[in-house]
């Protein structure tokens, strides 16, 4: 199998291939290595691969034989390292499969490497000392997003169709957006973050993927779903599989459009723009669209400090874990600046403060509840601003605080980081672009709680609507070399 071919099909269409018999199991492992080592040097979204040792048996499993990359943090795979981005954990081994690898076993995925994160997955931009900046295949001079940001670049560069990721505060929908990808984060307990975690930064964080289209991100969530034994809390379970719902009418839904975020950031022309482009859409779909002002039940500030006691809380128990377990000390050889600054922050927030912040989780997910009684999806810019050049977040870190490095992200991904508070499912599709430069521009679609059917099905629509498959960026593995 060619790298022409190979990038021409999803995972869908790549396990159906092997499931006829029409390439042979091992062909798309191939194809995906050859083209991890043309483009991967330019765009640096790969940590490292490894040999496979899971045979792919066609028909056996609804991915069999499709090549996949899990992201440097969040799942453990035996034998293989698990270094979140830092250099505190170099040289982590995870020693079992968490439950989710054993699903990614089950659904047939072929796991050959991992993907870069910011450390400690930190960021919404990924540029760890530890592995170096990732680049945006579309602009090799721009960020890629974060968290995921190694996944997404991938999956756009045409390394794999389909890549795991996670996201806290917007860490799929992100690099979705700066790649022009689909991306979905799960609602809250979806997916399982067991056996050796019950939740993951109080359940703002859940395991999701990036890919290049609805169905694949629909059928791999399938795969992912459902609770382990133990866990604290779980998401009702579909009505029918998330891959019906890709091809099923969504409807006449009821869409309101925020064009400003909270906090008084405010929305870019060329966003905006794609913005009123996308609304103009849905109402042509037969959607009633309008403009809408999201009370969050509190205020933004506030909203930013209980997000940094919580998030900063949850960072420095995992340092000093790590710390404790590696033998390293906690200090500027191990940890960036924004990072231990956050740590040392989290280490004087006290209890009270603490539970006061998840308090506040609460009345955000009352206050987005009422919005969802009224509409049946909220429609938001993915960010305010089109992807951002490198060393941007950089920018004066060294001087700021754990609150001030929390206030810094939230202000430049104001728009996603409330539905991971109150749990709900949220989306990013890339609708349009910017037409002056070509680059991507996502739109981040919301939900109530356990609606991702909704969002699958919308998103299938406006798959057929506006398609995004055919357009590809600078660095792509189909044109055969990683030359721009």
């Amino acid at each position: 199998m060619k790298i022409s071919e190979y990038v021409g099909f999803d995972a869908v269409g790549l396990a159906e291939l092997v499931a006829r018999g029409e390439v042979a199991p091992a062909e798309p492992e191939a194809a995906a290595r050859e083209a991890a080592e043309a483009v991967n040097p330019r765009i640096n979204a790969l940590v490292e691969t490894w040999p496979t040792d899971d045979e792919p048996t066609p028909g056996k499993a609804p991915l069999a034989g499709v090549p996949f990359l899990i992201k440097d943090i969040g799942v453990a795979m035996a034998g293989r390292r698990m270094e979140l981005g830092s250099r505190l954990a170099a040289g982590n081994v995870a020693a079992a499969d968490s439950a989710l690898m054993r699903r990614f076993r089950r659904a047939g995925l072929v796991t050959f490497g991992r993907t870069t994160t910011p450390e400690m997955g930190y960021s919404n931009t990924t540029e760890p000392v530890l592995y170096g900046e990732t680049r945006n295949p579309w602009n090799l001079g721009l960020s890629a997003g974060g968290s995921s940001g190694g996944a997404g670049a991938a999956v756009a560069a045409g390394v794999v169709p389909v890549a795991h990721a996670t996201d806290a505060a917007g860490s799929i929908r992100i690099p979705a957006s700066c790649n022009g990808l689909f991306g979905l984060k799960p609602t809250r307990g979806r997916v399982s973050w067991g056996p050796d975690f019950d939740e993951m930064f109080n359940g703002l964080a859940v395991h999701g993927a990036i890919s290049r289209t609805v169905r694949d991100s629909a059928v791999l969530l399938d795969q992912m779903r459902g609770a382990e034994p133990g866990d604290p809390y779980t998401a009702p379970e579909p009505s029918r599989p998330y891959a019906r719902e890709v091809t099923r009418d969504p409807g006449s839904l009821r869409i309101g459009v925020l064009g400003q975020a909270w906090g008084g950031r405010r929305t870019v022309a060329p966003v905006a723009d794609a913005l009123a482009r996308t609304a103009r859409l849905l109402e042509s779909l037969g959607h009633r669209v309008g403009e809408v002002d999201v009370e969050l039940g509190v205020d933004w500030e506030e909203l930013v400090v209980a997000s940094a006691r919580q998030w900063t809380v949850n960072l420095a128990a995992s340092i000093d874990e790590l710390a404790a377990a590696f033998g390293r000390p906690i200090d500027s050889s191990t940890l960036e600046p924004p990072v231990l600054a956050s740590y040392h922050y989290g280490k004087r927030v006290s209890g009270a403060q603490f539970v006061t912040a998840l308090a506040l989780r609460n009345r955000v997910s009352r206050g987005l509840a009422r919005h969802f009684a009224t509409y049946d999806v909220l429609l938001t810019p993915t960010l305010p601003e089109l992807p951002v050049p490198l060393g941007t977040h950089a920018e004066g870190a060294a001087r700021l605080d754990g609150l001030g490095w929390l206030r810094r992200l939230f202000d430049i991904a104001p728009f996603t980081a409330v539905f991971n508070v109150a749990g709900t499912p949220a989306m990013s599709v890339p609708v349009t672009t910017e037409p002056g430069t070509g680059l991507p521009i996502g739109m981040q679609f919301a939900a109530d709680h356990g609606q991702e059917g909704r969002l699958f099905s919308l998103a299938g629509q406006l798959e057929q609507a506006s398609p995004w498959a055919d357009r590809t960026p600078m660095v792509w593995a189909g044109d055969g070399v990683a030359q721009a």
